[in-house]
């Protein structure tokens, strides 16, 4: 614990910001999420980049971990080129039915 009234100042300043940090990714990389999942794949390739960001910067101010940053953003991509693929495979299908 500091001693000092700076360094107390300074220890709370630190902790808004690790609160801001983590709450700025969990939103932005939720957002990304519930647009895959309502099927608006558009729209979460235009979010994408944003949450990249958040999840970057957060690793590199040491809120998160380098690995658990690059988990998280390979995970996101993961689960948007699913929905993208399986929207081709859905049309594809449709256009060999006709």
């Amino acid at each position: 614990m500091p001693i000092i009234k700076s360094a107390k100042k300074a220890d709370k300043a630190s902790k808004r910001k690790h609160v801001f940090n983590l709450r700025r990714t969990r939103e932005v990389v939720k957002e990304v999420k519930e647009l895959v999942a309502k099927g608006n794949a558009s729209e979460a390739e235009k979010k994408l980049p944003e949450a990249y960001k958040a999840i970057d910067k957060a690793a590199k101010r040491g809120v998160i971990k380098k690995n658990t940053a690059n988990r998280k953003k390979s995970l996101l991509a993961r689960t948007l080129l699913k929905k993208v693929e399986k929207k081709v495979t859905k049309k594809s299908k449709a256009t060999e039915e006709k």
